[in-house]
């Protein structure tokens, strides 16, 4: 993003990390967070969240010059919601400068007409005036030898108080506790200030006095790392840790009370196993849904964080344990090894398996945990790392229905929509046959691009006329324009995906079902794997057409 001429209270677009551009406004930070040092950057209050920022001015544009601009590029569903607070921000804003035009221009008028009653027009009625103006400094003394010391220093502290929250500073001068702050306040912006905005929670109203450090400061974008993964480190470095007696770590949003529109959180303790490309999204919109969540992954110490915790502690503290790891040898382990989550597991502890696996696997793992009295259900999920750090996941549950119902507020906190799909099983067997049309699907785009590349056509030309006709989508797009790129930074990885074609090419023997494009798709991300491409993303399957 260019660098542009912005001024505190300007609505803005701000880009952080990976995350695409978001809809903000500037405004004045904390008293006790310091500017970062380096280049010159705004703190940002990002709409439709409880997010916020110190962004590089370079990387921020004016919200109302790019608006149709990010509109075409965003489809979100959270996305839309920010654009909707932007709006209703704006015309509340411009409802209440209406208001104070018009209540401007009444008391003016009420003025002058008072003016003109009042207005002494010989000697005696300056007299009465002087002496009436003697009358008032009199009762005005009187006034102030009844009341205390204590209750004028509080008049007095209110009358402050209300003058410095109805009164916009003069532009260019920061206040004082803001010295390195020196932008002046936007005119467009002043009007509203002091007024309640229902949409934007976290503007001051007149029932609610301005605060010196904001509450969510902490509450922070989670998934702001360069690595793939986001390890258990960067989400604690974002937000509140909390040691618990039983020794778990717990993880909390810096505000619990946090609703997300009209989802209230839980007030289950939840447990997460798994950190992965998938887990460190699930687990960071948990967070900003309010929460409160008990985490820990079996590989963090490669991330330098070492939690020394173990499955089992987590289930036996929390009530509902999630858990996200990468094949059915990962979820037996996680279940059934040392320490696993079956040691944790009491009557009424509740287990939620989110990998992607077999059917035989699940049904094996639902059968040792109810059989300690634990409820079990599986909710593999459908979507890559951007959807899951999106919150936008499909999900896919099958067991028991009181357990699917206990984790609505999770489920809508990691997903745009969730299917109850009956006993257990039945999950595993449809999140296969969806991944298995995803990864022929994507074996085939990289079979065009290649066979346009030998024959002399343009892989561009052909990209730009399949974005024009009945297959256009944002998956096709985003992986034809990674293989054009060459970047295959791992969104979903190559190795999970053959995995999951393997298992859907089982499932369909187990019927005795043809499944031959998937067979045949699988055996060209087996020669990908060959070509050391596992943990790329998937559509590096490209690779394997070109050597």
């Amino acid at each position: 993003m260019a660098a542009v001429s912005l001024r505190l209270g300007d609505l803005v677009w701000g880009k952080l990390g990976r995350y695409p551009p978001w809809p903000g406004k500037i405004v004045n930070p904390p008293k006790d967070l310091k500017k970062p040092r380096g280049k010159k950057c705004f703190f940002v209050k990002f709409f439709g969240t409880e997010d916020h920022a110190w962004i590089k001015v370079e990387q921020l544009k004016p919200y109302h010059a790019h608006k149709e601009e990010m509109i075409k590029i965003n489809k979100g569903k959270r996305f839309q919601q920010a654009v909707d607070a932007v709006e209703e921000f704006l015309r509340r804003a411009k409802g209440k400068d209406q208001t104070s035009s018009h209540t401007s221009a009444d008391d003016k008028s009420r003025r002058n007409s008072s003016e003109e009653r009042s207005r002494p027009n010989s000697g005696d009625e300056k007299r009465k005036l002087s002496l009436s103006e003697g009358k008032v400094k009199k009762n005005m003394g009187e006034g102030k030898k009844r009341v205390t010391s204590g209750s004028a220093e509080r008049g007095s502290k209110c009358s402050l108080k209300r003058a410095q929250e109805q009164s916009p500073r003069k532009r260019g001068r920061p206040p004082k506790d803001e010295k390195d702050l020196t932008i002046p306040e936007s005119s467009t912006v002043k009007g509203v200030m002091a007024g309640p905005m229902a949409s934007f929670k976290w503007q001051p109203t007149a029932s609610e006095p301005v605060k010196d450090a904001d509450p969510h400061f902490h509450h922070f974008l989670l998934s702001q790392t360069e690595k793939p993964a986001v390890c258990y480190q960067a989400i604690t470095k974002k937000l509140k840790v909390c040691e618990e007696e039983t020794g778990s770590t717990s993880i909390q949003a810096a505000d619990s009370t946090a609703v997300n529109g009209s989802v209230t959180p839980t007030d289950k303790k939840i447990g997460f196993l798994g950190l992965g490309l998938m887990g460190s999204g699930i687990v960071s919109n948990l967070l900003k849904m309010g929460h409160t969540v008990t985490v820990w992954n079996r590989t963090a110490e490669k991330e330098g964080a070492r939690l020394g915790r173990t499955p089992a502690e987590v289930v036996s503290t929390c009530d509902i344990t999630f858990a996200c790891v990468s094949d059915p040898k990962a979820a037996k382990d996680l279940v059934l090894g040392p320490s696993g989550v079956l040691q944790g597991i009491r009557p009424g502890k509740c287990y939620v398996d989110m990998s992607t696996v077999d059917a035989d696997t699940v049904t094996e793992l639902a059968q040792v945990i109810v059989s300690r009295g634990g409820r079990f259900l599986e909710a593999p999920v459908s979507g890559n790392q951007q959807l899951s750090n999106d919150g936008m996941l499909v999900i896919l549950a099958a067991g028991d229905r009181g357990l699917y119902e206990d984790c609505s507020s999770c489920f809508q906190a990691m997903g745009k929509t969730s299917f109850f799909l009956g006993e257990v099983g039945n999950a595993a067997k449809m999140m296969l046959i969806v991944n298995m049309v995803q990864g022929s699907f994507m074996a085939t785009i990289a079979e065009g691009l290649t066979l346009a590349q030998v024959t002399g056509q343009s892989q561009q030309t052909l990209l730009d006329i399949l974005n024009q006709g009945q297959l256009a989508s944002i998956f096709l797009d985003q992986k034809c324009q990674n293989i054009l790129q060459g970047n295959f930074k791992p969104d979903f990885y190559l190795k999970y995906i053959q995995k999951d074609l393997r298992l859907a090419i089982a499932l369909g023997d187990a019927v005795n079902h043809p499944t031959p494009m998937a067979a045949a798709a699988n055996e060209v991300y087996k020669r990908a794997k060959a070509l050391d491409q596992s943990d790329n993303d998937m559509s590096a399957v490209y690779r394997a057409y070109i050597h």
